[in-house]
């Protein structure tokens, strides 16, 4: 008798915004790596904004549909947010999914009470996959206490939700947060023999740095989480020292002007242009698990980071890394200032990070514990 063949899965991806960032990483990554002869996978997404529509651009070369949900946007919206549900139910019933994955808090909360409207027998599975809780955002008290309520009231509605740091599984488990089934911790995971890094010179001639310079760089967008205003305060330390180059690699809605970081702007590679600092920089008051800090390492370059998130799962103070309070200028420019006098600390820094990656967050760990759950 013939074996026959495993039924495919069919998995819609929702998330709110198309453009970069970590949880679009995180499904582009993904979806590139599942099997098209185990999975039929969709990927739909809100409206994005003026900036580089990652997603799309990225899943048109895999040829993985792409689709386009006019009313799921960022920022609450009565109005957008409720004619979100129903075209997002109008797409379940369309593709039929046997999962939907949903990532992001607004996705996460709008696409669950679309598959909850649909007839019991017609729902598919709800998997939903935070990089960082919303309600830890530097918000007002009222939003976050809302955003805490929505995550609460709507963590039943999931059949698993994932988190990729302790610090979140352990804050939603105290919450009271119960999903129909689980909570998963899975890590964050890259390869960094997959990195392609320009040398040294290279990437510093893409930048418009000197040779000679000392820099201290950072990769980020322009939102309050990212902290790169304490970023700014840290490198004014050192504005009389002119060999000292503070760069930030990034764009967004709270751009600065100022006159003591070099603005690089968006540039979609900006991972392979880490040789270009002598020493990388996460200053952020709230993250899931940075990707950044895990591209630094894979880079040998050594790191000083915030004790946000899973930051303290990654970096053992000292050992591999420097950790440094959220909010806290000072003491950034403190350690910035140990690293640059000590080329010994830098090297052992930018070893043992580049160990920590390879043996405690590979991305063939995290793609098979993800997929398991599918």
């Amino acid at each position: 008798m013939p074996e026959m063949s495993p039924k495919i899965k069919k998995i819609l991806f929702i998330i709110t915004q198309s453009e970069y960032g970590g949880a679009q990483r995180f499904l582009h990554t993904l979806v590139a790596r599942l099997d098209p002869a185990r999975y039929a996978v969709i990927v739909a997404s809100g409206q994005t904004s003026d900036r580089e529509d990652f997603l799309e651009k990225e899943l048109s070369g895999l040829r993985i549909p792409f689709r386009r949900l006019i009313h799921l946007v960022r920022n609450p919206d009565p109005y957008h947010d409720l004619r979100a549900v129903y075209e997002i139910k109008k797409l379940l019933k369309e593709c039929a999914p046997d999962t939907v994955f949903l990532l992001s808090t607004k996705a996460g909360f709008l696409a669950s009470l679309a598959a909850r409207l649909l007839p019991s027998m017609a729902r598919p599975r709800v998997i939903y996959r935070i990089g960082g809780w919303s309600f830890n955002d530097p918000l007002p008290r009222w939003k976050r206490m809302l955003w805490r309520l929505l995550e609460r009231i709507s963590a039943y509605w999931k059949d698993i939700i994932i988190v990729n740091s302790a610090h979140d599984y352990d804050q939603a488990r105290r919450l009271g947060f119960r999903p129909r089934q689980r909570f998963v911790l899975i890590h964050n995971g890259i390869d960094p023999f997959k990195i392609t890094l320009l040398d040294r010179g290279d990437a510093r001639e893409r930048l418009g740095i000197p040779a000679d310079a000392f820099v201290v760089g950072a990769i980020a967008n322009f939102y309050k989480t990212k902290g790169l205003s304490f970023f700014s305060e840290a490198a004014q330390e050192f504005s009389g020292q002119k060999h000292m180059r503070f760069v930030v690699i990034g764009d967004g809605p709270e751009r600065p002007a100022t006159n003591n970081v070099q603005l690089a702007g968006t540039i979609p590679d900006a991972a392979s242009l880490l040789k270009a600092f002598d020493i990388f920089v996460l200053p952020s008051v709230k993250e899931g698990f940075p990707w950044a800090v895990l591209e630094a390492m894979s880079a040998k370059i050594p790191v000083i980071a915030t004790r946000v998130g899973a930051v303290p799962e990654i970096i053992e103070n000292g050992k591999n890394g420097f950790m440094v309070e959220p909010s806290r200028p000072e003491q950034i420019a403190s350690r910035i200032r140990e690293l640059a006098a000590s080329d010994h600390l830098r090297q052992e820094f930018g070893i043992q990070g580049h160990q920590t990656v390879l043996f405690k967050f590979s991305l063939n760990r995290m793609i098979e514990e993800t997929e398991r759950l599918l």
